[in-house]
């Protein structure tokens, strides 16, 4: 057994030199992780308002380079083009927003026992056991009351509400003029930030996005305003209540909430009209499901046949997911940014060819679907009869 010299020099547990640099790392990344997320939590209002002025402002790309190209400046087309929308936001209100008001509320009173009317006569009808409206949406004279006292503010506190959303949209229509009048001069900007290999590629993304996310949105506010305005004159025709707030109802819902969106929009008006008259609610019924495949066969093909193509599926779980991370505001964009992801998939995807594999090649030995070989591998051959009526006739 050896015994350590006394002159020898004591010995020392050396670390690695790669643990430092690596706690370091490891500790800076969980520190930005940290901030990031208090930033996104606290910052997410405002993100979100600049990502919905992201979405109107190459909403209204087409049209700025139309008259962009017409000869009009960038910064006059844009000005010009938010002023017509902003003037039929205000003749739309000034024309109908009384009567909307109006019917809107009385559709509120009126839903429950709207709901209550139809269960019953359901019940009447077909001897199923639905719970009424009264105990579906528990609405009592006592819950409304409490719901109007909780939810209605004092008058300091709709002066606040009134300035804190015209804040908001004067804030959102003045990100949407910037980006709109500046978004060639903030793509050249922002490709100079990077090499020469990379800044086609920005370009291609940056003109993807707005193309299909611009082309999306414009596509589904013509499909809602032929859909809505369709289902009003319709409404009145037969003489429905309520029906400015059911068609716009119809419009918005059809459109933006995929997959559910087509029966959740035709169900409001058919219970409405439904409990005014049983034979209104199937009138409106078959009208919603008559409507709904001239949209598919005959108006949809053309109004979006420029834009992307998202599977159902994917645009109702996009919904869910974007409701569930960011709320009212994530289900609403996530059909758009979907829909840009998609697009850069396809363009910047590459498929490969499958393989064979050997199984899936047929042998000699093998027997086909008509019989014709036997086997041992050797294919049928003619007699003379089979020959003489295949010859043609001399």
């Amino acid at each position: 057994m050896s015994e350590d010299h006394p002159s020898d020099p004591p010995r020392q547990r050396t670390t690695p030199r790669w643990l430092r640099p690596a706690v370091f790392y490891v500790l800076l990344a969980v520190a930005a992780y940290q901030l990031s997320g208090w930033l996104f939590f606290n910052l997410r209002g405002f993100l979100g308002l600049l990502f919905l002025a992201w979405l109107l402002s190459i909403t209204l790309e087409p049209v700025v380079d139309w008259l962009e190209r017409l000869g009009m400046r960038r910064g006059a087309a844009t000005g010009l083009v938010l002023f017509g929308l902003l003037a039929f936001l205000i003749g739309f209100v000034a024309l109908f927003g009384t009567l909307l008001a109006e019917q809107l509320g009385q559709l509120l009173e009126a839903l429950p026992d709207a709901i209550t009317t139809v269960t019953e006569w359901s019940n009447r009808t077909f001897d199923t056991n639905f719970s009424t409206g009264d105990e579906l949406i528990k609405l009592t004279p006592e819950t409304i009351r409490d719901l109007v006292q909780r939810f209605t503010p004092g008058v300091l506190g709709v002066v606040s509400s009134v300035v804190s959303v015209v804040f908001q949209a004067l804030t959102m229509l003045l990100f949407v003029f910037y980006m709109s009048a500046e978004g060639p001069a903030l793509r050249r900007t922002i490709s100079s930030w990077f090499p020469a290999r990379q800044q086609k590629i920005i370009a291609t993304v940056w003109e993807t996005s707005v193309e299909k996310a611009g082309g999306y949105v414009v596509s589904r506010l013509i499909l809602g305003a032929i859909s809505a305005i369709g289902t009003g004159i319709f409404l009145m025709i037969i003489g429905v209540p309520y029906w400015l707030p059911l068609a716009l109802w119809t419009g918005i819902v059809s459109q933006f909430v995929p997959t559910l969106g087509t029966y959740l929009a035709i169900a409001l008006p058919a219970i409405i009209a439904a409990a005014n008259q049983p034979i209104d609610g199937l009138w409106v019924v078959l009208f919603g499901t008559g409507y709904q495949q001239v949209e598919n066969y005959l108006l949809h093909p053309r109004i979006t046949s420029k834009t992307v193509s998202i599977h159902p599926a994917v645009a109702f779980g996009s919904v869910i997911v974007g409701a569930s991370l960011f709320g009212a505001m994530g289900a609403l964009v996530s059909v758009p940014v979907v829909a840009v992801l998609q697009a850069l998939v396809e363009t910047y995807g590459h498929r490969y060819d499958l393989v064979v594999e050997p199984g899936d090649i047929d042998q000699p030995g093998d027997t086909d679907q008509s019989g014709d070989t036997d086997q041992s591998g050797d294919t049928d051959q003619p007699d003379d009869t089979d020959r003489a009526e295949a010859e043609p006739p001399e």
